[in-house]
């Protein structure tokens, strides 16, 4: 199993998503797994990569919270949760999509 973060420097919120999915892949007892880390850097990066917003995460290619309405630019991702709107996923959310239960 391949998992990507990926983000931008200007929004705070990666580094949340960055501990819950640790927090997940520990839970799932995938800790061996690599959270491999990429800087979306320019709009046309994001254009070209269909980055929609940071923190975006993709389990094997596949952005399990992708939506039809979210546009790719640099701009910080909103999730809803079972707290309410947040900047990235729940721990249970990634739990669940970890197993492939989302």
């Amino acid at each position: 199993m391949r998992i990507t973060l990926s983000y931008f420097d200007g929004c705070p919120n990666w580094q949340i998503a960055y501990e819950r999915l640790t927090q997940a892949l520990a839970i799932t007892g995938r800790e061996d797994l690599v959270i491999e880390l990429m800087p979306v850097t320019s709009e046309e990066e994001a254009v070209a990569l269909r980055f929609a917003g940071s923190p975006t995460i993709y389990i094997d290619g596949v952005d399990p919270f992708a939506q039809e309405t979210l546009r790719p630019g640099l701009s910080c991702r909103l999730y809803r949760t079972p707290e309410g709107v947040g900047g990235a996923p729940s721990v249970d959310q990634l739990v669940a999509s970890l197993n492939g239960t989302n």
